[in-house]
């Protein structure tokens, strides 16, 4: 009523009285304060030319962008179902949480999983289960070549560099592999204190843009390799020639992030962008690549030596092959990364349609190996969204011989999939160098968690794999795992995918592999 009061009686007479009425009123100032900046705000709304909504709906159509921005905090908390959430639904999230805390993690009720939706895949049971073993097997990594061969984990560290990375994570990320005795793979950001002092077990993951081993002008520079990866602590050391979330394309590490500490780390200069470029200078062609590998191995002094990559085409994959069995020598080991990996920030078109996902990816791997017949000289990992013991044992029965997790590790660490990984602005200070949100993150806390997490996950998988009837990894089958094709019909990965023989491609390739298999080049990347 007042407020009414007084504006009508600035509306009805200009006169000096009704102006000192108005202002003289209790309400004159705080009405002021709120409706002058309204105003201003309003007027720069109309006269500005960059958001149409703006022009039509002045300072009302703020609230769109408002609710805009927290639009992905809403959909989490309060939209999204336990089991449709994306990359990683909340069931998943749950059960990584509860497990890094030590606590329980089983669920009521059954499932609210729709076992007959197309595409719903399932573990075989037997009737003759067996007892769980009480020590997780272990993979040995190292093949004819290799002088100092490693015993991997079942389940492992992703990489994920320092710098993508805070310092805080690294640590906590490394010392749970040390307290777990499983491996962390670096990343491609270089070797870094927080890489080795925790003394957890490291594979040196070296990229397109060498850091950590490069010369000035960028190329690679053996004699600092050779003396990094001499380091104990590095047990083997990868070659990445892609990644899942970005196969084919390279990376940008943008100038404000380049701080004194990554220059060091990366042999960059200090606040400049970093490039990585997408391909590699070292090699151009498969024989190249397999020269190169047999010299890093060389260099490291006869460590376990690999590469990583998220597979594309078949037939340069069978080059790769070819030029493994002209120059009489093989990797130690190939990561699989799946087209569904997501640790680095990507252009949403290549995140979503460029690079096979981890089933294909994998399939595609196994088969090349055994049909030319160096499957038993070569370790496969699997990396892409494993954060469960079912994830495992799933990739483990489509050809891995173990499995890495990014992701799911970051979970671990206190990752809320906020998603703004790239933005230096994460609220728990996984990924960020910000160190007032870096801080966030206590590494005693932490580093615990990275320990039991992992530890849970092998458990649960041994557990799985001992209600299937089967003790070690090796026993594990094709037909161990069923997909519902539609919702009348399932069938076995056995009867769903073309699994080649030993030294087939060799003898007499498979029609639907005979074409690739012959125009595969070994000194040409033939698409």
């Amino acid at each position: 009523m007042m407020r009414t009061a007084i504006v009508a009686l600035i509306l009805a007479a200009g006169t000096a009285a009704a102006v000192a009425a108005a202002v003289s009123s209790p309400w004159w100032w705080p009405a002021a304060a709120l409706l002058v900046p309204l105003g201003l705000l309003g007027a720069a709304d109309l006269l500005q030319r960059r958001h149409s909504v703006l022009r039509n709906y002045p300072v009302l159509g703020h609230a769109r962008f408002l609710l805009e921005r927290i639009r992905p905090e809403v959909q989490q908390y309060f939209v999204e179902r336990n089991y449709d959430g994306r990359p990683f639904d909340r069931d998943v999230r749950t059960l990584v949480y509860e497990r890094a805390k030590g606590t329980d993690a089983e669920q009521p009720y059954g499932t609210e999983r729709d076992v007959y939706r197309t595409g719903y895949e399932y573990l075989v049971p037997s009737m003759a289960p067996r007892p769980v073993p009480e020590t997780p097997p272990r993979v040995r990594v190292g093949g004819p070549d290799c002088d100092r061969p490693y015993d991997m984990a079942l389940l492992n560290v992703s990489a994920m560099s320092f710098g993508s990375l805070s310092a805080n994570a690294v640590l906590a990320l490394n010392g749970g592999a040390a307290a777990g005795g499983f491996a962390h793979d670096t990343g491609e950001g270089g070797l870094s204190e927080y890489h080795l002092r925790p003394g957890g077990d490291l594979i040196w993951e070296i990229g397109t843009g060498y850091f950590g081993c490069r010369t000035r002008d960028g190329d690679f520079d053996p004699g600092e390799f050779a003396a990094k990866a001499a380091h104990d602590h590095v047990k083997c050391v990868s070659l990445k020639l892609s990644q899942g979330a970005k196969p084919g394309i390279g990376g940008v590490l943008p100038g404000p992030k380049v701080n004194a500490e990554i220059a060091k780390v990366r042999d960059v200069p200090e606040g400049r962008t970093v490039i990585s470029p997408p391909y590699h200078r070292a090699f151009s062609t498969p024989r190249e690549l397999v020269r190169f590998l047999a010299r890093m191995r060389e260099l490291s002094g006869g460590k376990p030596t690999g590469f990583k990559l998220c597979v594309g085409s078949r037939r340069q994959f069978l080059a790769v092959c070819k030029a493994m069995l002209e120059e009489g020598t093989t990797p130690d080991f190939i990561v699989v990364d799946g087209g569904e990996g997501g640790t680095g920030a990507a252009p949403m078109e290549f995140a979503d349609h460029v690079g096979a996902p981890l089933t294909e990816g994998l399939l595609t791997v196994h088969n090349a190996l055994v049909g030319t017949g160096l499957r038993d000289r070569v370790r496969i990992g699997a990396s892409g969204k494993i954060a469960t013991g079912t994830d495992l044992v799933k990739r483990l029965v489509q050809g891995a011989d173990y499995g890495n997790a990014a992701r799911a590790m970051m979970f671990a660490v206190g990752c809320i999939q906020a998603q703004r990984c790239h933005t230096n602005t994460c609220p728990t200070g996984v990924t960020t160098q910000d160190p007032r949100r870096a801080r966030a993150l206590d590494v005693r806390d932490k580093t615990p968690r990275v320990r039991r997490f992992q530890e849970a996950t092998v458990a649960s998988a041994l557990q799985i794999m001992a209600a299937m009837g089967v003790t070690d990894p090796a026993e594990l089958r094709p037909h161990m795992l069923r997909r519902r094709i539609d919702p009348y019909t399932e069938r076995s990965y056995a009867e769903l995918y073309e699994w080649l023989g030993p030294g087939q491609l060799l003898a007499e390739p498979p029609r639907d592999w005979a074409a690739d298999w012959k125009a595969a080049d070994p000194d040409r990347f033939t698409v």
